[in-house]
């Protein structure tokens, strides 16, 4: 059986925890960043695991992740 093709797209933006879990970055965090405070800022910067409703996509788009 021929090898599977990940979706590029999302092979840069998830990433596997170490229990296993999806991990993603979270929005906002680009620019106009000047008028967010520095906890929000710090916040944002966080990883975050997926929610359970878009996990089983995510593992379809990445099937060796």
């Amino acid at each position: 059986m021929p090898k599977l093709k990940s979706r590029k797209a999302a092979a840069k933006r998830f990433r596997r925890s170490g229990s296993g879990k999806i991990m993603r970055r979270k929005a906002f965090k680009n620019h106009l960043l000047q008028h967010k405070n520095a906890e929000r800022r710090s916040r944002l910067s966080k990883a975050v695991v997926v929610s359970e409703e878009d996990a089983p996509n995510v593992e379809l788009m990445l099937p060796y992740l």
